[in-house]
């Protein structure tokens, strides 16, 4: 991220008696940038949107926007809004009259009231749904209106709180690619919060993962996925396979760990300061590691295993395959194994894996 930051968070904390909801959270957005905050439930990440809105008072850190310090400017005074997990709709309203509220607040000419809430149903794609009620939209036209309301005032920073999590899968991952183009015909900033790695993944120009009040890696969703800075970013971005052993090898350009419970041998590119008979874990990703019927020679980044079973996702199928000590999850395309459910004898190769991570086996 080149220049000042849009959007610049130092040392934000945010305490409920004894408890850190937020805990010493720094962080730097860019203008037009698509940002995820993705976590768990308590993680933190709502606490954190809700300061940024303003509906929450900081207990210690400062935020700035495009320069100008918001750490206590009241919600009205910043150039923000907020979308919220429930939509907050009037039941009592009817699309456009939702839609233009904020602008009736601010005592808006009606002219320009009219012309504003026609742009946002155009935007949103509900032109001709001005006059229904909440109650007459399905649940994604519901979160479009939504959105056209959160828009409607311009802010120069959107926040949405799990924006996409009411809708079933088909539509949130349709309403995803329309979120998508909206942000960038306007070129406003967003900061999503989700627990949906799959909608962080998608969305988000870079991502935040945060726990326990904090935020523990940031980068594009590739490097987050491919170069996890710890077991429990590993762990909480999609799947992987995590193989725990010590350093029996430490050579200039790789180091080899043998694994505590199957004895297999895995090399890994060198990645990190380490020594001889140092705990380590390897995490490896389920389409990294190849399934074949033969038994290959007992070499380095090679395990043996029978399939337990097969789970048939339409492009690819899911091989769950039982090795000494433990089970693997392997991705395939449907056309390695034509008519073949249970496979013995399976040899598990990690020859192909492009990336192998290498990280203390200390708790993280």
């Amino acid at each position: 991220m080149s220049g000042a930051p849009f959007l610049r968070i130092q040392n934000l904390s945010k305490r409920f008696g004894t408890v850190s909801a937020v805990d010493d959270v720094s962080l730097h957005i860019a203008q037009g940038e698509l940002f995820c905050l993705l976590g768990g439930s308590g993680s933190g990440k709502s606490t954190l949107l809700r300061m940024l809105a303003g509906f929450e008072e900081v207990t210690s850190g400062s935020i700035s926007i495009d320069g100008q310090d918001m750490t206590a400017m009241p919600p009205d005074r910043r150039p923000t809004n907020m979308m919220f997990q429930s939509y907050a709709l009037f039941p009592h309203l009817s699309v456009e009259r939702n839609i233009a509220y904020g602008l009736h607040r601010d005592c808006r000419p009606r002219v320009e009231i009219r012309d504003r809430v026609a742009e946002m149903l155009a935007l949103v794609q509900m032109a001709g749904f001005g006059g229904r009620k909440p109650d007459q939209l399905s649940g994604g036209q519901r979160q479009r209106v939504a959105l056209a309301r959160a828009l409607v005032k311009k802010p120069r920073l959107l926040l949405l709180d799990e924006p996409l999590g009411a809708l079933d899968k088909k539509l949130r991952e349709e309403t995803q690619m329309q979120l998508l183009d909206i942000q960038r015909a306007l070129g406003i900033t967003f900061l999503i919060v989700t627990h949906d790695q799959d909608e962080a993944m998608t969305l988000s120009s870079r991502v935040g993962v945060m726990t326990d009040g904090r935020i523990v890696q940031t980068g594009t969703p590739r490097e987050v996925y491919e170069y996890p800075q710890s077991r429990f970013v590993a762990g909480f971005i999609g799947q992987v396979n995590l193989f725990e052993g010590r350093i029996t090898q430490d050579e200039v350009d790789h180091v080899e760990i043998t694994c505590a419970t199957t004895g297999a041998r895995i090399m890994v590119a060198h990645g990190m300061a380490c020594t001889m008979g140092q705990p380590a874990t390897v995490a490896i990703r389920p389409e990294r590691i190849t399934l074949s019927r033969a038994r290959l020679p007992d070499l380095p980044n090679r395990l043996t295993g029978t399939v337990e079973g097969v789970g048939y996702l339409g492009n690819l199928s899911v091989y769950r395959v039982a090795v000494a000590g433990g089970t693997l999850l392997l991705d395939h395309p449907n056309d390695l194994f034509v008519g073949l459910t249970r496979p013995t004898g399976a040899t598990v190769p990690s020859s192909s894996v492009k990336r192998l991570f290498l990280m203390s086996s200390a708790p993280s």
